[in-house]
């Protein structure tokens, strides 16, 4: 007797973990030392602000994808409002943002090792580990998605206890007198000095929340997406805001000035507060937590490829080709070659990138809201923006202003992901019965009624 029975679909509460664990990454602790660097006491109302502006951009996200059951986010809501080409263009966006994350973790995980490890200060050991790591994930990768879930599931629980546990334990070693002056020295520089130190400052906390513009990839995989996913991506954006927010509190409490002298703040206050077992248990959450968001980077990336490829022809058909495993082999030797590239540059570059690459696909998206509340395109179904046009356009307003924070090397970097993959596009075979499946869906999504 065959079994019909579909897959599991993902409930409410395993999308707002999963959220969770997309959102909060190595910078939530490696960050706080260049974001008091900027702003010293000043640094939580840094980290509101963004959260405020990221969240904005969230809801236009929510409102999205209670529009679309189908998977692949901001791609395929640019695919929808503006065409085969603007897809294409936020897909590739999205690969490479999954490059530079892949990227970022590994520099994250050797950036922590070299805090306690001197020896990763010598820079053969330092790439040796870089690329034997690289290797290691893609050797893993060829075999399927085997590991994948239970490497996820550990690193989030890692992520999460370390988290809670030094927000709790640490809340008792704050000194008050760390939080003073009340009014701190960034806030009597001059006007200009204050909003280059606001600015730099709030790209590096934008960094810490681009996270969630992932939840909705999978849509497909999710139970009532439609009205889930917007929950979620709230729910996620307010837990993460408060979990962020007393992180950084905790460690200025703690730590105070001194914060800046350390490139492993959390662990350092930790260290500070309850010694030497703190730093190492805080330094293990690290590795771990980041290790596996690494590897599931290594992995979400290739099927990102493959995707693009089989699924929707955006790509080569060759790039799509997968092995016995099911494992999208070619997409993971090309993802593997990118990221060797990549884990050349600083961290904090990698980050702006990271930054850069969320803009991208931003924009579009929110323009996209825009556009579908104009033509009632598409009925919301579970969740509708409220306020009319005014979220979307504060949300497009702030975005711009994130291209002033940009240096002309990432400028560059953005500029030239573009041009080459608008000069592949057009070497690109379109697959006709594709193009119909599309408009089928289309379609289908036009004349869906409104069920909120």
């Amino acid at each position: 007797m065959t079994n019909n029975a579909s897959p599991k679909k993902l409930t409410f509460m395993s999308i707002f973990f999963l959220g969770i664990n997309g959102v909060i990454g190595s910078g939530a602790f490696l960050l706080p030392q260049t974001i008091y660097k900027y702003m010293d006491l000043m640094s939580v109302f840094v980290t509101i602000c963004a959260a405020i502006t990221v969240s904005m951009v969230a809801l236009c996200y929510a409102d999205l994808s209670s529009r679309f059951t189908g998977s692949g986010a901001a791609w395929l809501y640019s695919y929808n409002a503006f065409g085969r080409f603007m897809g294409y263009e936020l897909g590739i966006f999205t690969w490479f943002l999954g490059c530079c994350t892949y990227a970022a973790e590994i520099v994250a995980l050797l950036t922590t090792l070299k805090s306690f490890l001197p020896i990763y200060n010598n820079q053969v050991v330092y790439f040796v580990t870089a690329y034997g790591l690289i290797v290691l994930f893609s050797i893993i990768n060829f075999f399927g998605r085997s590991l994948v879930k239970a490497v996820d599931n550990i690193s989030s629980a890692a992520k999460i206890i370390t988290i809670i546990f030094f927000i709790i334990v640490g809340a008792f070693f704050i000194h008050m007198l760390n939080f003073q002056p009340v009014i701190p020295k960034v806030a009597t520089t001059s006007v200009g000095s204050y909003f280059k130190n606001f600015g730099a400052a709030f790209s590096v906390v934008f960094y810490m929340f681009t996270g969630f513009s992932f939840i909705p990839i999978a849509a497909k995989q999710m139970n009532n997406p439609e009205k889930n996913i917007p929950r979620v991506l709230i729910a996620v954006m307010i837990t993460v805001t408060i979990l962020y927010s007393l992180m950084m509190l905790v460690a200025i409490g703690i730590l105070g000035s001194k914060m800046v002298n350390y490139s492993t703040p959390i662990a350092a206050a930790f260290q500070k507060a309850v010694g030497e077992w703190g730093y190492v248990l805080i330094i293990a959450g690290m590795l771990i937590s980041i290790f596996g968001v690494a590897f599931a980077s290594s992995f979400n990336t290739p099927a990102l490829i493959a995707s693009l490829s089989s699924e929707h022809s955006m790509l080569p058909a060759w790039m799509g080709k997968k092995n016995k495993h099911d494992a999208p082999w070619v997409g993971i030797l090309i993802c593997a070659v990118i990221t060797g590239i990549l884990v050349t540059q600083s961290y904090l570059f990698l980050v702006s990138c990271i930054v850069l690459a969320s803009f991208v696909q931003y924009v579009p998206s929110i323009i996209a809201v825009i556009k579908f509340k104009h033509t009632n395109e598409f009925p919301n179904h579970g969740f509708k923006l409220p306020g009319g046009y005014i979220i979307p356009v504060l949300a497009l307003l702030i975005s711009f202003y994130m291209v002033t924070n940009f240096t002309w090397k990432t400028l560059l970097v953005g500029i030239g992901v573009g041009i080459l993959a608008a000069v592949l596009y057009f070497f690109i075979k379109k697959d006709e019965n594709e193009e119909k499946k599309h408009q089928s869906y289309l379609e289908q999504m036009r004349n869906k009624p409104t069920n909120s």
